[in-house]
């Protein structure tokens, strides 16, 4: 990295976590952790952030909240999957309204798993995505960065349940009903 780096600042999402996470990610911030002296700062505003850090899994209800803080960062940005539940939706995941990790969202760039995540993990998560920032800056600066592509949109009768969406579980059930009468 270079020397001229500036001072990362990250803002922090609970979607929809157990909130074994976010304590974790309030542990960083204590003087036992002290994240602050890597000069990251925790922010409340995307416009000032570099590093989207996210816990807990994506529904339907926070889906599009998670897209609108990642479409107001400005570039080079980094997404931080913090937690089993925002890499892969965790325990959560067969419930009828989560639709998965983060990445159904946004793009992520570093995954932290754990349940509860660890301190040292997430700082460890913050720091490789700040080698990731670097490398974004300067593609950015050589005009190099290509857009982000989003995932489309998905829903809860998009999920997959032994490999059949529930959509077409459901239209299935529903020709096959037809086709009985």
């Amino acid at each position: 990295m270079s020397s001229t780096i500036k001072s990362p600042w990250l803002i922090h999402y609970d979607a929809s976590s157990c909130n074994g996470c976010d304590i974790e990610v309030l542990a960083c911030l204590t003087p036992m952790y002290d994240v602050e002296r890597f000069g990251i700062i925790n922010t409340g505003n995307p416009k000032h952030a570099d590093i989207f850090l996210v816990t807990g899994s994506v529904n339907e209800r926070n889906i599009s909240v998670v897209r609108q803080i990642y479409e107001q960062m400005l570039e080079p940005k980094v997404v931080i999957a913090c937690g089993i539940c925002a890499c892969s939706g965790g325990i959560f995941k067969e419930c009828y309204n989560t639709l998965g990790g983060v990445d159904v969202a946004i793009p992520v760039d570093v995954y932290a798993p754990g349940c509860a995540v660890r301190p040292e993990a997430i700082i460890d998560a913050v720091v490789c995505g700040l080698g990731v920032l670097e490398e974004k800056r300067a593609a950015l600066a050589a005009g190099e960065l290509p857009p982000a592509e989003l995932p489309e949109l998905p829903t809860a009768a998009d999920k997959q349940l032994d490999g059949v969406s529930v959509r077409d579980a459901a239209a299935a059930e529903l020709h096959a009903e037809i086709r009985d009468e």
